[in-house]
């Protein structure tokens, strides 16, 4: 079983206090019967040593539970003669017994308990109300601690079951943003490095103007980056499909193109399908900025029973389109959660994102 040491417990151990309760019956004798003072002192004497014990059993592992439960059984059996309220000190016998071992160990513990009962029964009492109650007893809280340890168990496999969970969320969301960085700077980047360095030899060729020209564009391509990043970064916070589209619609109207909106932006997509929706439609739309002659684009949005389908066209006439990190990673993206992409050339440029409406969509 689990260490009860650990911080986790600590409102746990406050509860050990109120289960001892059960101790009542042990003082029952002590008022109803008449005990001598050796009798009396033995018996607070043996309370004393009794709550280490319990205290012990209630924080330890079972690793550790045998020497602190014989320790108990011991003083049950030592304490009877003098005050048969020692039951009470058999019913956490039992009930231990069944929380720190495996129910056909617990089993065998039970028997032997009950069996001492009996014979202790046979030497002391008249009757055979000390051994009945103790068998019941024995048994009926020695089933609620083997309940117990189940249950622990239990909230033990469920806490791990919940840590892997998050690990791989952890895991997959890191490896979801390191494709986007790749995917939004990797080409870019090296970009930048070829214009660099061919600037440098143009310089070193005294070739100015050219040099000039192609920092410039070196300049553009970094800008166009920051802003990409940047909007990814946004969109890491979920800022919403329907602001992502009016900012990129704005965006597209700042570079001299036409946008319309066609339907309704959907409101009912799950935060993963938000999130991928929103890195996807900006790196179409960075694209359409960066290599489309289009003057005219349309987003368009229509919801059937079961998918909602995004598209985008442009009035542009492309013949072959050759996919690179962006398409590739936009297909990645769909994957992930279970959609579907795909595009037209003719008669226009067209994109099409098609995304199932599940039952999670609201999670």
């Amino acid at each position: 079983m689990t260490d009860r040491t650990s911080p986790k417990f600590k409102t746990a151990d406050k509860l050990a206090w109120v289960y001892l309760i059960n101790l009542v019956f042990y003082f029952i004798p002590i008022f109803i019967t008449s005990m001598t003072t050796s009798a009396l002192v033995l018996s607070f004497i043996a309370l004393a040593i009794f709550l280490p014990l319990y205290f012990r059993l209630y924080r330890c592992s079972s690793s550790k539970a045998r020497m602190p439960l014989m320790l108990m059984f011991i003083l049950s059996v030592a304490i009877t003669p003098l005050n048969a309220g020692s039951l009470s000190f058999f019913s956490y016998v039992g009930f231990y017994s069944g929380f720190h071992y495996k129910l056909k160990h617990s089993i065998g513990l039970w028997i032997g308990q009950i069996a001492i009962i009996w014979i202790l029964n046979s030497y002391l009492f008249p009757n055979y109300y000390f051994a009945i109650w103790g068998s019941v007893l024995t048994l009926s809280i020695g089933i609620i601690g083997f309940a117990n340890r189940k249950q622990e168990e239990a909230k033990k496999l469920k806490s791990q079951t919940d840590t892997e969970i998050k690990t791989l969320a952890t895991i997959v969301e890191r490896e979801r943003i390191a494709r986007d960085l790749h995917d939004i700077m990797g080409h870019s980047l090296s970009s930048i490095t070829l214009k660099a360095e061919l600037a440098s030899k143009l310089i070193d060729n005294q070739e100015y103007a050219l040099a000039k020209k192609h920092l410039n564009e070196l300049t553009e391509i970094s800008r166009d980056n920051l802003t990409q990043l940047r909007q990814t970064v946004s969109n890491y916070k979920h800022k919403g499909i329907a602001t992502t589209v009016t900012e990129l619609c704005q965006r597209l109207r700042d570079k001299g193109m036409s946008v319309i909106l066609d339907g309704e932006v959907p409101s009912a997509l799950s935060t993963s399908q938000e999130s991928h929706l929103c890195l996807i439609l900006t790196e179409l739309a960075n694209n359409m900025m960066k290599h489309s002659t289009a003057d005219k684009c349309e987003f368009g949005f229509k919801q059937t029973y079961n998918a909602h389908i995004i598209s985008i066209t442009e009035n542009a006439m492309v013949k072959t389109i050759t996919e690179g990190n962006g398409l590739k990673g936009i297909r990645e993206r769909i994957q992930d959660i279970g959609g579907q992409f795909d595009y037209q050339l003719m008669p226009q440029l067209t994109f099409e994102i098609t995304l199932p409406i599940s039952k999670d969509n609201n999670d």
